[in-house]
């Protein structure tokens, strides 16, 4: 029975080299496997204006992770931007401060499948006063005070929602001493180049002013949800590149980087 030792031992041989192999195969695999899929492209982002800042910033941090990866941006308010779209100008995708004006582009076809639009921010309304607040504005009835209240256009989004929060104190201001605007920043600017007294827009455009007005909160009985949507456009020639940063708004860092703005947490 001594020929059993040198077979075991053969055995245990080509079972180590066998193993040896494997690795050695293993990690030659590896090594020859194909690269990481690089993104690349351009895309163009149409966005609500008081999505500027922070759509700037995630922009940056977007091409952190992806820097062969172009963004152009177009801002304005939601209404004209879905009628540019509508008329044929070229986008990627649309990030809106509500969810109407998206669903204007379903029913016209506009928007690439039944998944979208989805909800990535919450947004409420504040008043923007002058530095210091001379008119002494506490709250919105305090409006009635005001020479000139701006407004957004009563057809977009911020216009409608400040419309609901004169509506919910019932507060009536004589159109006379409205001065309208095309967009939440155009109405925010109006107080701080001195055209009017006061103006009811997105807080967190008001946070975004920083000390070149002043923060009056509307109380939460008074104040609306502002709901933002983004969707994929059927049009898209960047189809991957629009999904992946529309992935990156709903992440947890691109959350994170809406907070910081002021928006809240979906």
């Amino acid at each position: 029975m001594q020929f059993r030792r040198p077979l075991i031992a053969l055995a245990l041989a080509v079972s180590v080299i066998a193993s040896l192999a494997g690795v050695g195969q293993g990690e030659a695999a590896y090594q020859l496997g194909a690269p990481e899929k690089v993104l690349q492209g351009t895309i163009t982002v149409s966005a609500a204006s008081s999505l500027s800042e922070s759509f700037v910033e995630i922009a940056k941090e977007f091409r952190r992770e992806n820097p062969k990866v172009k963004i152009r941006f177009n801002f304005g308010s939601s209404t004209s931007l879905v009628a540019q779209i509508q008329a044929g100008a070229p986008s990627d995708l649309i990030a809106s401060a509500d969810l109407s004006n998206l669903e204007k582009l379903i029913k016209s076809g506009e928007v690439a499948s039944a998944g979208y639009p989805k909800i990535f921010a919450h947004n409420q309304m504040a008043i923007a006063v002058k530095p210091g607040n001379p008119l002494k504005i506490k709250t919105v009835s305090d409006l009635i005070n005001a020479k000139f209240l701006s407004l957004c256009g009563a057809t977009v989004p911020c216009g409608q929602y400040g419309a609901t929060v004169l509506k919910l104190a019932r507060l009536n201001i004589d159109e006379s001493k409205i001065t309208r605007a095309v967009d939440a920043k155009s109405a925010l600017n109006a107080v701080t180049i001195g055209d009017a007294d006061a103006a009811i827009v997105y807080l967190t455009d008001v946070l975004s002013a920083k000390k070149s007005v002043t923060l009056v909160k509307v109380p939460k009985a008074l104040n609306v949800d502002a709901i933002y949507g983004v969707a994929l456009l059927r049009n898209s020639n960047s189809r991957e590149v629009a999904v992946t940063f529309i992935d990156f708004l709903l992440s947890v860092k691109g959350q994170e980087l809406l907070q910081s703005f002021g928006f809240i947490k979906i």
